[in-house]
């Protein structure tokens, strides 16, 4: 089977939800072992339940990764049981707002979830990964790479997620150990939904039309599409890839303007 993670164990971060749970899924049903890393391990209950339902193999662990202590005490925990072969940094935080818009509660809550929590887990995985090679992917955005109104401190953050990516990929790249990321445009996520509904009451269809029309292609992606990217960028396959940030984003980076 191409692309292929028999025999390898994934460390998956906010793995329960959204995205998270696409990447998961996936790449549970391409054999890998996947541990999930949540804050609230009651959001993990029906990815595993699925998983599990189709013969893959998941465990969820309680972690908060803006924590580097607790991080390192649950890495330190599976090492005793296995090897980490893969991670993919994908827990994160959304906000909406300008600089003027953003108070420093809003950039530090943001700092803590989407640049420590990204460091804190390559910090504490890559010592273990060195022993034999590894694949860390990172999610990034688009706003890692193009101004989008009204996200601040969520573009501070993802461009933050693109330059670790750089960083590590440089660095580790002798020890076997590849890095890259992932930018989404939007993705249609129950977060999506439960912001328009939200924020936009009684208008929730003209607004989901709006925002998907904000992709050059003419709709969101889906969390799966997001997954088959990752799990191409995580395999075998993509042996000879590292270092690179991948769109993934109906064509709004370069084709809008």
């Amino acid at each position: 089977m191409m692309f292929s993670l028999e025999g390898k164990t994934v460390l998956i971060t906010g793995g329960g939800s959204g995205i998270g749970s696409a990447i998961s899924k996936k790449f549970a049903e391409h054999g890998a072992t996947v541990l999930i890393l949540e804050l609230d391990t009651a959001k993990t209950k029906s990815t595993l339940q699925a998983i599990q339902q189709k013969g893959g193999k998941a465990t969820a662990y309680q972690c908060n990764v803006g924590n580097q202590k607790e991080i390192q005490d649950t890495l330190l925990a599976i090492s005793e049981r296995t090897d980490i072969d893969i991670l993919v940094n994908n827990a994160g935080i959304a906000h909406i707002g300008n600089i003027e818009q953003t108070t420093e509660a809003d950039l530090d809550r943001l700092y803590n979830v989407n640049v420590k929590g990204v460091y804190n887990c390559m910090h504490a995985a890559i010592p273990r990964m060195k022993k034999k090679g590894g694949v860390i992917l990172n999610m990034a955005s688009i706003a890692s790479s193009v101004g989008i109104s009204d996200r601040f401190a969520y573009s501070m953050s993802k461009g933050a997620v693109l330059t670790m990516t750089y960083s590590v990929a440089k660095d580790y790249i002798d020890y076997g150990i590849r890095c890259n990321s992932i930018s989404p445009a939007r993705v249609h996520t129950p977060f999506v939904d439960s912001f328009i509904k939200q924020n936009y009451p009684g208008k929730e269809k003209e607004m989901f039309r709006k925002l998907s029309k904000t992709q050059p292609i003419g709709r969101m992606g889906t969390p799966d599409e997001v997954a088959g990217l990752a799990l191409y960028l995580c395999s075998d396959e993509a042996s000879f890839i590292t270092g690179t940030d991948f769109p993934i984003d109906g064509g709004f980076i370069k084709l809008n303007g």
